[in-house]
């Protein structure tokens, strides 16, 4: 195994690992692990190629949630849809940016998800809402948004969906997370189409990259319901790592101009 392939592997069990652990989060750390651990040099490829990863690893956990009936179909299937036509604008627009003011964005949106994540997340869904003109309405809007910012960032945006559809929907926790994962596949892909139209995915990385997300996230998941009750802490300790690594992909953007 090479030296590039073993940092591949290793950081895509290491966003699996952290995805299985903690959940929603651990996917942003992806972009920054193949710039500076794997050595990927254009932050475009690197996005590109990190939101390929992204993309199959939410279809994986999709399947799981879906056997257990935790998707509600009609709103996530229109969630993906409105916010798959979102991620190509962003996902556009991302493109034609230059890369290190790219990163610098991406690094202050990783100190909102640090953020976040230091938060606790409470249920605050409701009875299910009639289906309605008013909520088909609302659900569109905030996927287009969620949808737009994923594509820009080359992100799953489960941070944003999640709340994003009980707000919409009025649907559970435990609902918005399964159903959100078809969304966060499909705005993955098609951020990565948009950006392997323009020759920025490197397939075999995202391959190697892949693979390591699958075994890191068995590991976490399992390790996972030991740790239930520290869960707390856990998210504290990855919101720091969070606010490190963007604090230093912010530095070396700004050193760079």
């Amino acid at each position: 195994m090479t030296g590039t392939m073993l940092s591949a592997v290793g950081s895509g069990s290491l966003v699996g690992f952290m995805l299985g652990l903690v959940g929603g989060g651990g996917s942003i750390l992806a972009t920054p692990l193949l710039l500076y651990v794997v050595g990927v040099a254009s932050p475009h490829v690197a996005i590109g190629t990190g939101a390929l990863a992204v993309s199959v690893n939410a279809f994986a956990n999709f399947t799981g949630h879906a056997l257990k009936g935790n998707v509600w179909w009609r709103c996530a299937i229109v969630f993906a849809v409105i916010g798959t036509l979102g991620a190509l604008v962003g996902s556009s627009i991302g493109k034609a940016m230059d890369g290190q003011h790219l990163l610098a964005l991406f690094a202050l949106l990783m100190m909102v998800v640090g953020g976040l994540m230091l938060k606790p997340r409470r249920d605050r869904g409701s009875a299910q809402r009639p289906v309605d003109l008013r909520m088909c309405l609302m659900t569109a809007l905030v996927a287009l948004m969620a949808g737009m910012a994923s594509g820009f960032f080359g992100i799953g945006g489960g941070f944003l969906i999640v709340p994003g559809l009980m707000f919409a929907t009025g649907m559970p926790m435990f609902s918005a997370v399964g159903s959100s994962l078809l969304a966060v596949g499909a705005l993955g892909l098609a951020t990565a189409v948009n950006y392997a139209a323009s020759g920025l995915v490197d397939w075999p990385l995202a391959a190697e990259f892949i693979g390591g997300g699958i075994l890191g996230g068995f590991v976490g998941t399992a390790l996972a319901a030991r740790l239930a009750g520290k869960k707390g802490l856990l998210n504290r300790i990855f919101a720091a790592i969070i606010f490190a690594v963007a604090i230093y992909m912010l530095w070396n953007s700004l050193a760079a101009h």
